[in-house]
């Protein structure tokens, strides 16, 4: 029986964003929990992303699928983390 995949995290964030900054504390602190890769991208380092998420970030993403927008839906995460697919 092989372990269950690790989820990948993706948290489109920018600099000096003090909601961006509240959710990474909040994923930091699952970490301890639950296992899951986290990717963390600055969305003014590419016009692309700046213009797709410029006004809703932090986005956090599972396995490239949106999960939540400004706050962390820990329920949702956590939901997510444990599913086993």
């Amino acid at each position: 029986m092989q372990g269950q995949p690790v989820r990948r995290l993706t948290l489109y964030h920018r600099v000096d964003c003090g909601l961006c900054e509240r959710m990474l504390a909040e994923l930091s602190q699952l970490e301890s929990r639950y296992t899951f890769a986290l990717e963390r991208i600055d969305i003014d380092e590419e016009p692309g992303l700046s213009a797709r998420f410029n006004a809703k970030v932090p986005v956090l993403a599972v396995d490239g699928e949106i999960l939540c927008c400004h706050f962390l839906d820990t329920s949702a995460l956590i939901d997510e983390l444990t599913r086993n697919d």
